[in-house]
């Protein structure tokens, strides 16, 4: 992320922003600012994430290449957004809006499963759980959608593999400014959909919050 908000914004904003600067990631997933929405909310931030397959045996994280050097395909990848109108807006209940994405591909045996959407949908829940948000007490007015797509090879390309697309949309209102923990339930989402295990309880995540190209300034303002 930048190194400091923009001049002028105002000061829920850049609290918002500095608390998503402490918040330590697992080391799978990638961060990199992103041009943000200018038309929806007069302020707002946004980041796209990777989650790459884990850091081998005996290497750190800091161990590894900058992003733009990897070869690896990413596992899934997504957005967070964060959109401020300090007027609020009827839609949202609140000032903040946060608006994810997060795409995936699955097995193909599980584009026969009727649950999978409802599945899908309860880890958007389960990960705002584990972050510690609570709905109504620390979020409001959720909602998104869950689409998958089936994809099936024919001709000269009947040899490759079936696989199923799961793209998840959510968004919510966060009642404060303390945004770290919703860039981490939203991270939490990303390697679940991707199939990354769990970090074991007690193990603490870190990693490099952002990538080097995070310090170009794109966030949104007056």
């Amino acid at each position: 992320m930048t190194s400091g908000p923009p001049t002028g914004v105002p000061v829920d904003f850049a609290a918002a922003l500095a608390d998503l600067r402490r918040q330590a990631l697992r080391a799978e997933v990638r961060l990199t600012e992103i041009p943000a929405p200018r038309r929806v909310a007069p302020f707002s931030v946004a980041l796209s994430g990777d989650v790459l397959p884990g850091t081998p045996p005996g290497r750190t994280d800091q161990d590894r290449p900058d992003d733009h050097d990897h070869a690896e395909e990413p596992l899934a990848t997504g957005r967070f957004v964060v959109l401020h109108d300090p007027a609020g807006q009827e839609a949202w209940h609140g000032t903040f809006r946060v608006v994810t994405l997060v795409r995936a591909t699955l097995e193909p045996e599980m584009a026969a499963d009727p649950m999978l959407a409802d599945v899908a949908w309860s880890w958007v829940g389960e990960c705002l759980e584990s972050a510690g948000l609570v709905p109504g007490t620390d979020t409001v007015a959720d909602g998104g959608t869950v689409t998958r797509v089936l994809s099936q090879s024919y001709g000269a390309l009947e040899g490759t593999p079936g696989a199923v697309d799961l793209e998840i949309r959510a968004s919510w209102t966060p009642l404060d400014t303390r945004l770290g923990t919703h860039l981490s339930a939203w991270a939490a989402l990303l390697t679940m959909a991707a199939g990354v295990p769990p970090l074991p309880e007690g193990v603490a995540a870190l990693t490099r919050r952002f990538t080097d190209r995070s310090r170009q300034r794109h966030t949104v303002g007056p």
